[in-house]
């Protein structure tokens, strides 16, 4: 297991909004949902659109591009034109500071 980074604070994620940031390689989108934070890839698998810029409804997240929609705590796609889900990743929030932990 790698370190959890710091990428963002508390503040820089509205509530029911996601926002994209760069982790060594990866591209993931965190989403504040009922005061909890919750992170995954942030492009769809179906054409590549940022999961950050979607519609966050009753826990999940919808494509802005062809709205295939995902679970943001286990990260299953919940319905097409996706046709796998993402990856999820464990995420701590220390100090306002929301940390993830990406392998």
């Amino acid at each position: 297991m790698s370190e959890p980074v710091a990428i963002a604070r508390v503040d820089e994620i509205a509530e029911g909004k996601g926002k994209a940031f760069e982790v060594g390689e990866k591209r993931i989108a965190i989403f504040q949902v009922d005061g909890q934070f919750r992170a995954i890839d942030d492009a769809c698998p179906h054409a590549g659109a940022s999961l950050a810029e979607g519609y966050v409804e009753n826990g999940h997240v919808g494509c802005p591009w062809h709205y295939a929609e995902f679970d943001l705590t286990t990260g299953e796609h919940r319905h097409a034109p996706a046709t796998c889900g993402v990856s999820v990743y464990p995420v701590t929030v220390e100090e306002g500071q929301v940390k993830v932990e990406v392998a």
